[in-house]
C-alpha cells in the first residue's frame, strides 16, 4: 500500500486524474461524458478509472462510474489543496509585505482576490485600482497609516460633489504628513468639514492601510521603505467582516479630527 505522499504524486502527474475524481465526486458519469469533459482518450480514461477502481475510489454503476465515500474525500482533499497552491502562487510576490500578523483571517480567503502588482508600463497600477474603486464608491470607509495625495483629492472631490461618504481612521503620522504640505492640509480641511465625511486619529499606529469601497476590500501593500509593492481587492465575505470589525474597533477607540491640535 502506498503512503499519502505517494498517492499525492500520483494524482499530481497528471491533471487528467485530479480533473476525473474531481468530476466523479460530483456526479456519477459514463466514460463518454468524461471524455468530452476532459478531452482525454479513451484509453487514457480506461487506465485512470482502473487505477481509482483499484484504490476503491471509484466504482462503476452500470454504464456509469460513482465516485466511492473515501474517493469523494481524496477529491475534496486534492481540491482544498490545489486551491491552497493557487492562492499561495497568487501571493508569492507580495507575501515578505504582507502584514500577515494584522491580518485576522486565513490567508485561503485571498483564494480569488485579485493582486495588482507594478509594472515597467504601470508603474502606479495598485495604488490606480484603489483610486478607480474609490471614484466608484458612494460608501467609503478606511483605516491607514497614510493617506496619500492622490486618495485625498478624490475623496475630497467625491464628498464635496455629494456623491460619496466618508469615514476615515488615520494615525497621527498620517495627520502629521498631512499637516507639513499646506495645499493637503487645506483639502483635508476641507473633507472634514464636509457634512457627508468624518475623519478621526488614533494615536497608537494603524498598523494596514484598508480601504472599504461599496464592501469591497482593498489592503494597499507597502514594503518597510514604504514603497507600494501591491493592492490587492477582494468581495471574500469572510475578508469583508474582518475589515469592518478592524474598522469598527479602530474608530471606538480614536479621536474626532481637530485641525488646530496640528496646527500649534
Amino acid at each position: 500500500m502506498e503512503g499519502p505522499l505517494e498517492e499525492i504524486e500520483f494524482l499530481a502527474r497528471s491533471s487528467n486524474r485530479v480533473e476525473v475524481l474531481r468530476l466523479l465526486a460530483a456526479e456519477p458519469r459514463t466514460r463518454r461524458e468524461l471524455a468530452t469533459a476532459t478531452g482525454a482518450s479513451q484509453a487514457t480514461l480506461g487506465r485512470i478509472l482502473e487505477d481509482f477502481t483499484d484504490r476503491s475510489w471509484v466504482r462503476r454503476d452500470d454504464a456509469r462510474y460513482v465516485a466511492t465515500a473515501t474517493g469523494t474525500l481524496v477529491a475534496d482533499g486534492i481540491g482544498d489543496l490545489v486551491g491552497v497552491l493557487e492562492t499561495e502562487a497568487k501571493l508569492r510576490d507580495v507575501v515578505a509585505y504582507l502584514p500577515t500578523a494584522a491580518l485576522g483571517f486565513d490567508l485561503r480567503r485571498l483564494a480569488d482576490a485579485t493582486v495588482t502588482v507594478p509594472s515597467r508600463t504601470r508603474p502606479s497600477a495598485p495604488l490606480q485600482r484603489v483610486l478607480d474603486a474609490m471614484a466608484g464608491a458612494e460608501t467609503l470607509r478606511a483605516f491607514s497609516h497614510t493617506l496619500n495625495e492622490q486618495s485625498l483629492a478624490t475623496a475630497h472631490d467625491r464628498v464635496t460633489a455629494g456623491k460619496q461618504t466618508f469615514e476615515a481612521v488615520l494615525s497621527t503620522s498620517a495627520i502629521d504628513a498631512l499637516a507639513a504640505d499646506d495645499r493637503l492640509w487645506e483639502r483635508l480641511r476641507a473633507l472634514a468639514a464636509s457634512d457627508d465625511a468624518e475623519i478621526r486619529v488614533r494615536s497608537d499606529e494603524v498598523p494596514l492601510a484598508v480601504t472599504i469601497a461599496d464592501g469591497t476590500v482593498y489592503l494597499l501593500v507597502r514594503d518597510d521603505s514604504g514603497i507600494l509593492r501591491a493592492s490587492v481587492h477582494t468581495d471574500d465575505p469572510t475578508v469583508r467582516e474582518w475589515a469592518e470589525a478592524t474598522f469598527s474597533e479602530f474608530w471606538e477607540t480614536a479621536s474626532p479630527f481637530d485641525p488646530t491640535a496640528f496646527e500649534e
